[in-house]
């Protein structure tokens, strides 16, 4: 798994590369909760990754709660159809604003009816 960190706009952006599973999710779990702050901005770009097993789903769960937990945003960029398919059978995708693009996912963290 390759992360990526970088800040646009005092927003956290985090992009993944490589298969979110029972290998990789707690090294990232770890990485990405020690980035929330209080009331932050934080894109998880997820173009890169394609394959993401139930440990990589509950991982993108925690660091949801952490970030509400610290009245923080969280967007999702390009999460993969089959990953996005899962995601709203199970009921994941409620928890998150998902967008197409990294232009929708600033616009979506500047509205604040979304926050």
């Amino acid at each position: 798994m390759e992360i990526s960190i970088d800040t646009i706009e005092g927003i956290t952006v985090v992009e993944l590369a490589g298969d979110l599973d029972t290998n990789t999710s707690r090294d990232v779990q770890s990485q990405l909760l020690g980035l929330t702050v209080p009331k932050g901005k934080m894109i998880l770009q997820l173009n890169g990754v394609s394959y993401m097993s139930s440990a990589g789903l509950r991982m993108l769960l925690s660091l949801y709660r952490h970030t509400s937990n610290h009245d923080g945003q969280l967007v999702l960029v390009g999460v993969a159809d089959e990953i996005r398919d899962t995601m709203e059978v199970t009921g994941f995708l409620d928890f998150f604003t998902a967008c197409t693009s990294m232009q929708d996912a600033m616009h979506a963290l500047d509205d604040p009816a979304r926050g």
